[in-house]
């Protein structure tokens, strides 16, 4: 006798089902689990206010730290026998661009992670951060405040940490610095010792960190039994609180990032947003990132598109899109060419904490 179908393989017209795309292996399965919790929250406290369209919300998990084409395949899958009416989730840009092009026509796609800018597919909305908002601001403030001016840029080897390493090229040149040297490596590495020499050599006074979860930690940990860290701060545009955390306070010298969202932000909305994460999962709960906070952002503005077009339908929602506005843990945010503006801060590591220094 076969199994059961999973519940999400059933159409439901009383339901309005939800692939949430987040990463449940590689370097990126570390903060995972608060991608899933935080959008569970977003899901709890839509279904409590009436759900979208009067009916209830529901996620469809879908291991977004799978190989994008198999990802792609999964969701869109799930959208051709109409399981999902919606996606959304934190992932990286390679399989947002294997993704977008099979889905994004047919059910709204919002993504949430930060990303190299340039997104215009239609049906696709975006929560994130983008270099021109965020990693530039940042570049100038450390170039006037730390006095760095000789950049050497250390990412993943993929279209995120590529484009945006060209991005950190001109940002340099515009700030009277430069960057010094550049140096790619495979997802889940874990030698560094070719680009801790290259470093070394390079004479430069700032890093720029691209690189995803994990890669990032072994980063730190490396980078600190170097020495390096007297020498070099770091930069990253991709660094949350578990990051910090599974990096240790040893490795968090001189270690700066910047993002929409902090755990330590205080700010009403963010209060309140810890208050309801801590009531429902306890204080054994992963702790809150803005890689995880933003799956949060994802399931509350695809349900704001999704509630102000009053319809499921693609078209109807792009003719709305610049109409919505949402509230969350970042504030009140709209949407503008179907991408969220935002307020955007620089962080620097204090031990295993971060401490918002400035707003960009």
């Amino acid at each position: 006798m076969s199994a059961p179908a999973p519940p999400w393989l059933t159409v439901d017209r009383a339901v309005v089902s939800i692939a949430l795309v987040y990463p449940m292996r590689g370097p990126a399965g570390m903060f995972g689990p608060t991608c899933e919790l935080c959008a569970q929250l977003a899901v709890e406290e839509i279904n409590r206010s009436g759900g979208v369209l009067g009916r209830e919300v529901r996620l469809v998990p879908v291991d977004g730290g799978a190989p994008p084409a198999e990802v792609a395949a999964e969701v869109e899958a799930l959208v051709s026998v109409g399981a999902v009416q919606g996606v959304t989730g934190w992932h990286i840009s390679s399989v947002r661009q294997a993704l977008a092009p099979r889905v994004a026509h047919r059910v709204p796609y919002v993504y949430t992670a930060l990303y190299e800018g340039g997104e215009r597919t239609e049906g696709v909305f975006l929560t994130s951060e983008t270099p021109d908002a965020q990693l530039w601001p940042a570049m100038r403030l450390l170039a006037g405040e730390q006095g760095v001016r000789r950049w050497f840029v250390v990412g993943n080897d993929y279209v995120w940490p590529r484009r945006t390493a060209r991005a950190a090229q001109r940002y340099a040149l515009r700030g009277g610095g430069q960057v010094v040297g550049r140096h790619f490596l495979p997802l889940d590495a874990h030698d560094f010792t070719e680009v801790l020499r290259r470093i070394e050599h390079s004479d430069a006074d700032g890093v720029l960190m691209l690189l995803v979860g994990a890669d990032a930690v072994r980063f730190n940990r490396a980078f600190a039994r170097s020495g390096l860290d007297q020498r070099c701060l770091r930069l990253s545009t991709l660094m949350d609180e578990n990051m910090l955390l599974a990096s240790g306070a040893g490795a968090t010298r001189r270690l700066y990032s910047t993002a929409g969202f902090f755990a330590g932000l205080v700010t009403q909305e963010n209060l309140d947003f810890h208050g309801e994460f801590a009531r429902r999962f306890g204080v054994e709960a992963p702790p809150l990132g803005s890689l995880g906070e933003s799956c949060y952002e994802g399931v509350m503005l695809l349900a704001a598109l999704i509630g102000q077009a009053r319809t499921l339908d693609v078209r109807a929602i792009e003719t709305a899109a610049d109409t919505v506005a949402y509230h969350g843990p970042r504030g009140r945010l709209r949407l503008r060419q179907r991408h969220v503006r935002q307020r955007i801060y620089l962080a620097e590591a204090d031990g295993l904490d971060f401490s918002v220094l400035a707003q960009l």
